[in-house]
């Protein structure tokens, strides 16, 4: 046990902190004194001088940007994406507290499976009057489908969180229960990261208990329920969700599958993944929607992110779930008012970790009188609101407010909470600690040996010492929670000890490889933009004179394509580039940070330059720039992503968008009707005017420019080279079954690549190339019909 710690000075660090009175302190206990686990922690960051500490922190805000940590900032307009709100401070706790939690919290989640086995099962608690019915049949979370069904696992709760605080007595309470699709693990990870390079130095950090452990022992319970020869994945609505980020994280982390609903189908009671390979069975599936989304057939009809079918495979018994669909009915708050009878009845044992006061006001429940004090939080809430804080059912009572509130709204039974004094811990500000309120969310897995918990959690913290500003909607910042034990702590990894294993090959859903397919094709497509804006800009600055014949010509050809450079930079651009990142946005868990952040550097640049340069010579060195940034994200992706099976449909994409651009522009300028410095365009714009000058000895002519850009197929611009490479990509990816004649896509290629080695360049007229870009075309319903279905 470490002694009591001596009081500290109060040094320039805890000039302002302050606790207020009656109210809880992470640092200080109620005589005041510095809490022994903080001790080696604060005894550090005031060794720091400002300038350490700012540089220390921004290595933290540095890696979560670089991470591409963000969350969906929710208002009046278009959810927006900001920057990961890290309080740099972490909240400390003791590893004896700690462990008490943890037994509190296995008591309190076996209690909820049994609540849950009851409520699908016999129906005992409300027979024998233990719940009210109203508050189950009258939940719009209780999924009457799910009734009767035993999951195949044999539990219905695998995966849960709990809101916990510090009441102003010292101990801990819970605030509220997460068994719908709780979030937070994984930002719980990243929050680790980023305080790992804010605090580096071996000392306190050394007795910090790791969290690779819990994702270890839960992953491989996974593996477990998943049974052999089946499929783990994540089923995540979608990159509008505002967690999505950590849904693409962990599926990284954790080596599983991403999925949408819309990824899978169900055949004869059992799951299956949509692949570019056929279908795949699933046997496990860790849902991160809610439970009346999963399936449009059977629960909400309007839902457009669920599988149709879905409960009848759990049904069926070829699916296991985590969380199963329904448990969001243990979320309602108006459950924990009858906890403390339930865990007698069930359990026959006193709950261990009380609840925040709560009271169920059933009928008639006219009216509650309350009393919020200041540093207090009052909470009445309709029957399905789950969270213990401000949500949009809640009538949230603020400081100082005594009010008489009609308790029973649209029909529904309302229900009553204590008011909440949270306890304070450290934050940063203007330099110094100061106490802000928080609360810690506590994360806990089933296993083979029962409930393992999260050594370590993730905070909310209040932007000021109001209560009620801890959501990051509101204002609010997260920060990691350490664990500290009294000893040096073993390293953990999520890497077993016997060595490097590979991993078999991942699937690849067939939405995943479309819209990398497509991303290919709109970045292609913008640079090939970007190339012809910037030869308009150079040739106009140039002349001047934007009625001279090849000028003219010019202009013709970018309003074809939607370029009209009535503008310096035409807004089709950035359009184009808006389309490659949501393209990529969909595709996250597959795609690395720093390609992310390419691509939205890429994008912002392009923002900024729409309307804000001037004509020829500054349009043309802008979009210099602008080439160079998509070069570089181009080849930032192309030579560090794996080449697996979505890498080639990746360049699938980015090569027939190339080879169809060439086509295109080849066609325009040089046909007999093209005027004088056509010829000097097309080169210029398909990169080759060094290549020209070295492999011909006069200057450019038709042939020499249908040669080089059409034939050649050692010149990465060439048509018959993006030929060739489409052709050595399908040969490596998935291929129908052997036998029979050759499938069409194989066919359509092969005469492509036969046609352009044996043309002659005089062969490729106009009409010819025309010819050549209607068939080129038709390779993407042939590529959708194979692999995208």
């Amino acid at each position: 046990m470490t002694p009591a710690a001596a009081p500290l000075p109060r040094t320039a660090l805890l000039a302002d902190y302050t606790p207020q009175p009656g109210v809880a302190d992470e640092l200080f206990d109620g005589q005041g004194r510095m809490r022994p686990v903080w001790q080696p922690f604060i005894t550090q960051l005031a060794s720091l001088s400002p300038e350490d500490v700012a540089t220390r922190f921004g290595r933290g805000a540095q890696y979560l940007r670089d991470a591409g940590v963000y969350f969906r900032l929710y208002g009046g307009g278009p959810a927006q994406e900001r920057e990961w709100p890290l309080s740099h401070v972490p909240v400390l706790i003791s590893d004896a507290e700690w462990q008490g939690i943890c037994d509190g919290l296995a008591q309190r989640a076996e209690l909820l499976e049994r609540v849950m086995a009851d409520l699908y099962g016999p129906a005992r608690l409300v027979a024998d009057g233990h719940l009210p019915a109203e508050l189950v049949a009258e939940n719009p979370q209780w999924l009457r489908p799910m009734v009767g069904v035993t999951p195949a696992s044999g539990h219905w709760l695998h995966h849960l969180a709990f809101e916990i605080g510090r009441s102003p007595d010292g101990s801990f309470f819970v605030l509220g229960d997460r068994a719908q699709a709780p979030s937070g693990a994984g930002f719980a990870l990243e929050n680790r990261m980023a305080t790992t390079r804010i605090f580096s130095d071996p000392f306190p950090r050394a007795n910090i208990r790791r969290l690779a452990g819990f994702f270890r022992a839960f992953r491989a319970t996974m593996e477990h329920l998943a049974g052999d020869g089946r499929r783990m994945a994540i089923l995540t609505p979608g990159p509008n969700n505002d967690t999505y980020y950590e849904h693409t994280y962990i599926a990284r982390y954790l080596g599983l599958t991403l999925l949408e609903g819309e990824d899978l189908i169900v055949e004869n009671g059992q799951a299956m993944v949509r692949t570019v390979k056929g279908l795949e069975p699933l046997g496990l599936l860790w849902r991160r929607i809610d439970g009346d989304f999963c399936d449009p057939l059977e629960l909400d009809e309007s839902s457009q992110i669920g599988t149709p079918g879905l409960i009848g495979a759990i049904r069926h018994g070829g699916l296991n779930l985590v969380n199963a669909p329904g448990s969001g009915l243990l979320e309602t708050r108006a459950f924990m008012a009858f906890l403390p009878r339930l865990c007698e009845t069930l359990l026959g044992e006193t709950l261990r970790l009380p609840n925040i006061a709560t009271w169920w006001c059933g009928p008639p429940a006219e009216r509650a009188y309350v009393m919020a004090n200041a540093g207090r939080m009052m909470i009445g809430g309709a029957l399905d609101t789950a969270l213990p804080f401000a949500s949009g059912n809640d009538t949230v009572l603020g400081p100082e407010t005594a009010l008489a509130a009609r308790l029973d709204r649209d029909g529904r039974r309302l229900v009553g909470q204590e008011a909440v004094t949270l306890s304070t811990t450290p934050a940063w500000a203007d330099g110094k600690l100061v106490p802000r309120p928080m609360t810690i969310r506590v994360f806990a897995a089933r296993t083979s040996e029962g409930w393992t918990f999260m050594p370590g959690g993730y905070a909310r913290i209040g932007k000021s010492d109001d209560a009620m500003a801890l959501a990051m909607q509101a204002g609010g910042s997260v920060a990691d929670v350490w664990v500290v034990a009294d000893r040096p702590v073993p390293a953990d990894t999520l890497v077993s000890g016997s060595g490097p294993e590979r991993a078999p090959p991942g699937i690849l859903p067939a939405r995943a490889a479309d819209n990398l397919y497509w991303l290919g094709r709109y970045v292609e497509r913008a640079e090939g933009a970007i190339r012809l804006l910037r030869a308009w800009h150079l040739r106009m600055a140039e002349t001047g004179d934007a009625s001279e014949p090849r000028m003219a010509a010019f202009a013709e050809h970018l309003a074809g394509l939607g370029l009209t450079p009535d503008r310096p930079i035409p807004e089709t651009l950035p359009m184009l580039i808006g389309a490659a990142r949501g393209a990529a946005s969909k595709v996250r868990d597959r795609f690395s940070p720093d390609g992310w952040n390419a691509l939205n550097d890429l994008a912002r640049f392009a923002d900024r330059l729409t309307g804000k340069v001037a004509e020829n010579g500054d349009a043309a060195q802008a979009l210099s720039v602008l080439l160079r940034k998509i070069s570089g994200f181009s080849g930032l992706v192309h030579e560090n992503m794996y080449h697996f099976a979505g890498w080639r449909f990746l360049s699938l994409g980015r090569a027939q968008e190339r080879a169809d651009g060439t086509l295109l522009l080849l066609a325009a300028f040089t046909g007999p009707e093209a005027p004088p410095g056509a010829l000097e365009i097309a080169i210029e714009v398909g990169d080759s005017v060094m290549t020209h000058q070295r492999r011909y000895r006069f200057g450019p002519s038709p042939e020499t420019v249908l040669d080089l850009l059409a034939q050649d197929a050692q010149n990465p611009r060439a048509v018959l080279y993006q030929i060739a490479q489409m052709r050595h990509h399908l040969e490596r990816l998935p291929q129908p079954q052997p036998g029979g004649e050759m499938p069409e896509l194989d066919r359509v290629l092969l005469t492509l690549d036969t046609d352009l080695r044996v043309a002659r360049p005089a062969d490729l007229t106009v009409e010819r190339l025309g010819e050549l870009r209607h068939r080129l075309a038709g390779v993407f319903g042939l590529i959708s019909s194979r692999y995208f279905r």
